[in-house]
């Protein structure tokens, strides 16, 4: 009498197969976190760039159209930052890294990026006389640009 037994298990054939499934698989969900860590500080040096720009634009917006010191709005450009009183004193100027402005020096963590500031007359009321400054930080792979504008009044 033969009693036929059926066997359960894996073939060595099944085995290599579900092997290099999961291989695969493992190595596709490794290359995406792989990506991802690498961009993970992305947002972090955008809202570093944005920071920096919106604070040298606030800086430059608060000073005067014209320099107090001359009748006429023009004027001599001053020595240094801390000596600028109109808006004019920073067209042109590059700063590299965020100061404190009051002494202490470049912020360590913002030393990396750079701010250019751009002062243009523009026409956008007839008879008010207006100037657009735009404020370019880089820093990075980010480059962010914010414009204001600011009137004789």
């Amino acid at each position: 009498m033969c009693i036929k037994v059926r066997q359960t298990g894996l073939s060595l054939v099944e085995l290599v197969i579900f092997i290099v499934i999961v291989g695969v698989g493992v190595a596709g969900i490794l290359s995406v976190m792989n990506v991802t860590t690498q961009h993970s500080a992305d947002p972090m040096i955008r809202k570093q760039a944005v920071a920096f720009a919106e604070s040298l634009l606030e800086e430059v917006m608060s000073k005067n159209y014209c320099d107090p010191d001359f009748a006429t709005c023009t004027g001599s450009v001053e020595a240094s930052r801390d000596l600028y009183d109109d808006i004019a004193d920073y067209d042109g100027k590059t700063f590299q890294g965020a100061d404190t402005l009051v002494g202490a020096g470049v912020v360590p963590a913002l030393a990396g990026y750079t701010g250019k500031v751009a002062v243009a007359p523009e026409a956008l009321v007839s008879g008010v006389p207006m100037r657009r400054i735009t404020v370019t930080v880089t820093g990075g792979n980010e480059s962010i640009q914010l414009s204001g504008y600011r009137a004789n009044y």
